[in-house]
């Protein structure tokens, strides 16, 4: 639905909108494009919503947090709790740079994050098994932190099992799976165009799909998840 069809009534708000976690199958799906999406989204219609990175590797040049900063022009809407050099798994990364880095300290953390917006929302690192410290993993983390989860997603040929195997780890730990996004979706091929109705039907859980974006400017994000994801994406309070 683009901005020009949808009313006040239909926005998102921080009443009616829970903290969540965005967590993809693997790394490179379009976690931090459908997490500042979001956050961009609830901030442009007065939520005071913020994104949490619990770790960052790879930096620099990558910095999730950062790009989620700059499409909302404004350092409130992200913070990242550890930044890490080494492009690898967050445990690994920490050991191979000397860096003590504390499960319990990203844990509590994050859970302060959420508490100070309005809205938090967790985005992951990876996917679910991916080391973070102290011999847990990412799917310990959104756990722990007892939010609902937006699963990202490829949407071609061999999503079918990373989703649904995402999905079932996930439940299995507890979690609230809201919904999964089919990134770049173009419906080229057979696959494509049959995936998200399967992942409905093998998950039970609402698919949505999001088209390619241009992405010349991080705020582009923001403007394409406006466009072409329904408010019902955000996980209800």
């Amino acid at each position: 639905m683009s901005d020009d069809r949808r009313t006040a009534a239909t926005e998102p708000s921080a009443e009616c909108v829970s903290d969540f976690a965005v967590v993809g199958t693997d790394t490179g799906v379009g976690k931090t494009v459908v997490t500042t999406g979001l956050v961009g989204w609830l901030r442009a219609v007065g939520v005071d919503a913020r994104a949490v990175k619990p770790a960052q590797t790879g930096y620099p040049p990558d910095d999730d947090a950062g790009y989620v900063a700059e499409a909302c022009e404004t350092d409130d809407a992200a913070t990242c709790l550890e930044r890490l050099e080494p492009a690898l798994a967050p445990a690994v990364a920490a050991d191979r740079a000397g860096v003590d880095l504390s499960y319990e300290s990203i844990r509590d953390g994050c859970a302060r994050e959420l508490a100070d917006a309005a809205v938090g929302v967790v985005e992951g690192i990876g996917g679910l098994r991916v080391p973070l410290a102290d011999d847990r993993e990412v799917v310990d983390l959104v756990a722990d932190l007892s939010v609902p989860v937006l699963v990202v997603t490829r949407s071609g040929l061999g999503t079918l099992n990373h989703t649904a195997l995402t999905v079932e780890a996930l439940e299995r730990r507890g979690c609230t799976v809201e919904g999964i996004v089919c990134n770049e979706y173009e419906g080229t091929s057979v696959a494509e165009r049959t995936n998200p109705d399967v992942l409905a039907e093998m998950t039970g859980c609402p698919v949505w799909t999001l088209p390619p974006l241009a992405l010349e400017d991080p705020s582009d994000a923001v403007a394409g998840l406006r466009e072409h994801l329904p408010t019902d994406a955000f996980p209800k309070a």
